[in-house]
């Protein structure tokens, strides 16, 4: 198990409940594959550097995660596919 930050971006036209239920949606991917999510930040709402499929803000999350290097490329490849994810960054941290 290898530690890593993952950083998504969300939508702002979610409601809170939405917003949690991505989160949730995500982590529960990460438990299922045998890792462990060991700290979730909201970074809240900010501007944008440039506009992504016509939003200028999004809802910025930060994860501290424990998981199987393998499991690293299906992560992402799931993240791809949910429609209310602008952007997401996984990155090794040790």
């Amino acid at each position: 198990m290898r530690n890593y930050e993952l950083v998504f971006i969300i939508q702002t036209e979610l409601d809170e409940a939405d917003t949690n239920s991505v989160i949730e949606k995500v982590s529960g991917w990460i438990t299922e594959s045998g890792g462990s999510v060991d700290k979730i930040e909201r970074w809240g709402k900010k501007k944008l550097a440039y506009q992504i499929r016509k939003q200028r803000e999004g809802y910025y999350v930060l994860m501290n995660v424990r998981m199987q290097p393998s499991y690293v490329r299906e992560l992402e490849r799931n993240l791809q596919f949910i429609e209310p994810v602008l952007r997401f960054l996984v990155t090794a941290s040790d």
